[in-house]
């Protein structure tokens, strides 16, 4: 049976947290590609990750925050190989030891060999499959741009950190759009916080590169918003990535799930797909 090993060690850095005071998703996913990355190299599979050629999801249970200043490294392993291969990731609070965010990936269809018992026991949360909305020319509008410098990794390919960046900017405007804008999030004190996405990465975009993206609600419960994005080419209108996000509104004062005031949830409506809707 294989071991889970420390592919990462670090902190939150203040600037690298949000308007809610939260580490934002985008740092976590630039601390495991560089995980990954430190796995791949233990595994031997580092020309595998730099070629591609197939795809690769992500799924992330956040359990417990990360503030500015919060210390915390990365625990990784090879954790199965159905379909392709399959690795998790667990992040944990480096003082009490305890894992406060779970990562599930899969690299489906990649064939490449791992050393004999490398495969390691996965204790991490299940990810149920959930059905979404397949027709990104059905979403609103919500994001478009080029791939720039800064958004690359050391593959020189759009980085999980640069995605999950634009994915972050369009979910600013998708929660702005049914009405949690900051003044609101002054005046009422709500904001909306991630408790668990799914990215799933079709491929990797070069620099220069054009991008959009779209926005819809799939599920609108008392407390829960459901939100997914699409990244896709804006000639072929193929697909690149998308994230099925799902949290909550927050009571910032609290820190608790709040209901959606009224006037939100009529906006947010407008927004909402059935799940599986062409």
């Amino acid at each position: 049976m294989g071991m889970w090993l420390e592919t990462y060690r670090g902190a939150a850095s203040p600037w690298e947290c949000d308007i809610t005071g939260h580490f934002t998703i985008a740092f976590y996913f630039d601390r495991i590609a560089i995980a990954e990355a430190s796995l791949a190299t233990r595994l031997g599979l580092t020309d595998l990750l730099r070629s591609g050629g197939f795809v690769r999801r992500y799924n992330v249970r956040l359990v417990n925050e990360l503030h500015a200043g919060s210390a915390f490294h990365i625990e990784s392993a090879a954790i199965g190989l159905e379909g392709g291969l399959r690795f998790g990731h667990r992040v944990v609070d480096s003082v009490t030891g305890g894992a406060i965010t779970w990562v599930e990936v899969h690299w489906d269809g990649a064939a490449g060999r791992l050393p004999p018992d490398s495969v390691a026991a996965w204790d991490g949360p299940e990810f149920a499959a959930r059905p979404a909305p397949a027709n990104p020319g059905r979403l609103l509008p919500t994001g478009a741009g080029r791939v720039q410098p800064g958004d690359l990794d050391e593959f020189d390919f759009m980085g999980l950190r640069g995605m999950v960046h634009k994915f972050s900017d369009t979910a600013m405007q998708s929660i702005c759009a049914i009405g949690l804008t900051p003044e609101y999030n002054k005046t009422d004190r709500r904001s909306y916080s991630t408790v668990e996405l799914r990215l799933r990465i079709a491929r990797m975009p070069r620099l220069g590169e054009a991008y959009r993206i779209g926005s819809g609600i799939t599920h609108l419960g008392n407390t829960s918003v459901h939100f997914l994005h699409v990244m896709s080419d804006p000639e072929s209108g193929r697909e690149i990535a998308r994230v099925d996000r799902y949290g909550v509104q927050l009571d910032l004062e609290t820190r608790r799930p709040a209901p959606l005031a009224p006037a939100l949830r009529k906006r947010a409506e407008r927004l909402l797909f059935a799940a599986g809707q062409p």
